[in-house]
């Protein structure tokens, strides 16, 4: 493998907090040195970097890739080609697919596609029970074995605290990382809406925010009895965030997500009862939003993931109420988390802390990173250039985005995986 310098770079890099100008330097996918000031003289191959941000490639957790059994929604192909343009250099996919990803043999399948198919680096998760129903714990430690890096049941929560406690207990003596989706099962289903005076002029089908706070304050306390690792994958109203603070303050090994969606939309985006705004959970109060932007500007949230969920245009074109939730957002993730810095309210290092760095952590992996010895996953991308999104020029096989028709800033100039050009901006 050639080596590279960068140069003439905007160097982000989350580590360090820092956003300087400089130069870096990779070898056999790796880096190898960074420095500030004057390209040191070498034979490698240069890129300038025309004073562009150069970053961390993103770690995304929870990417939604409809094989086996949906291909016609997404394939490790079109996902791994909409991840290499929206700068995600990893991306850590959902066991949401049908048959659910509950058996090493049906992981096995899915790993063999990923490697096949895709240009950026996949770690699969796997199911927590048997189908995602809440009855039965599959083998997670055969499933381990077999490479799945976490275990979730998705959006289906393990309403049965016996089950869950023992899937906890377990998981955390094979030091598997559970990730959970905090929702009181019972007053959330059916809802396609947060409650208050929105919703029911509406006449959408709503759920309290209090539902969010019970089913984490339930995890919490399981979390206290098993001392297992554990993930809340979105967060996403202010009431739940006290109860996140104190389990941290008291030394759980907790972590919390949001989704891009619940970072830059709120409740009012739904008001056309356009369904490409309907995700899981819903849209949130304009308080909450910023709320949750808060808390991931003081690391309160470690993570924003795009929660890529694709749906055809059959699944879509229905009445608000039945239409299917998700978004996609493997290409968007990055130029909808700019609007918070274009806005002022959260900088570069501190984005790519929550979409690279923290990912990467907890789950025990050394990118995400501008360090040296670091794998050389790599973002560069133009944080001020205007653009309108047109669904159509996504490379997901599905274009059920809520930014359609908007204005944007900020694009991908090119992605880097190990050191090699995976994606370039025409």
């Amino acid at each position: 493998m050639t080596s590279v310098v960068f140069s003439n770079a905007r160097l982000i890099d989350p580590e360090t907090g820092t956003d300087s100008t400089g130069w870096l330097s990779v070898s056999d996918g790796r880096i190898v040195a960074r420095g500030e000031g004057k390209t040191p003289a070498s034979g490698a191959q240069v890129v300038d970097c025309g004073g562009h941000c150069l970053a961390p490639g993103i770690v995304d957790i929870g990417v939604k890739v409809c094989e086996p059994g949906e291909r016609h929604k997404e394939s490790y192909k079109s996902a791994g080609l909409a991840a290499a343009a929206g700068g995600v250099t990893t991306i850590v996919t959902r066991p949401d697919t049908s048959p659910s990803i509950d058996t090493p043999e049906t992981l096995e399948f899915v790993t063999r596609r990923a490697q096949a198919d895709t240009p950026v680096n996949v770690l699969p998760m796997a199911a927590l029970t048997k189908g995602r129903e809440g009855r039965e714990m599959t083998e997670i430690g055969f499933l381990q074995d077999a490479g799945a890096v976490a275990f979730t049941d998705c959006d289906h929560v393990v309403a049965d605290t016996k089950v869950f406690s023992r899937a906890l207990t377990y998981a955390r003596s094979c030091g598997a990382l559970v990730i959970a989706h905090p929702q009181e099962p019972g007053l959330s289903a059916g809802a396609a809406a947060t409650s208050g005076k929105f919703a029911t002029l509406r006449g959408l089908p709503a759920v309290s925010p209090m539902a969010e706070r019970m089913g984490l304050d339930r995890d919490i306390a399981l979390l206290e009895m098993t001392g297992a690792k554990y993930h809340a994958d979105q967060i996403t109203t202010a009431r739940a965030l006290p109860a996140l603070e104190r389990a941290k303050r008291n030394g759980l090994d907790i972590t919390a997500g949001t989704s891009i969606h619940h970072l830059t939309l709120n409740e009012l985006d739904v008001a056309d009862y356009r369904t490409f705004f309907k995700v899981k959970p819903p849209l949130r109060s304009e308080d909450d939003r910023q709320a949750v932007i808060e808390a991931v500007r003081t690391g309160l949230i470690d993570i924003i993931s795009s929660m890529h969920t694709p749906q055809d245009e059959e699944s879509k074109r229905l009445p608000f109420e039945e239409a299917a939730s998700g978004a996609v957002a493997l290409e968007t993730l990055l130029p909808a988390a700019l609007r918070l810095y274009h806005s002022d309210q959260l900088d570069l290092p501190t984005l790519f802390r929550a979409m690279a760095l923290n990912p990467a952590k907890r789950l025990g992996l050394d990118s995400g990173r501008l360090a040296e010895g670091a794998p050389a996953d790599l973002v560069l991308f133009d944080p001020d250039v205007p653009f309108v999104l047109d669904r159509f020029s996504l490379k997901s096989k599905s274009q059920n985005t809520p930014f359609d028709g908007q204005r944007m800033q900020g694009k991908v100039t090119a992605t880097y995986v190990a050191g090699q050009e995976v994606y370039r901006r025409s």
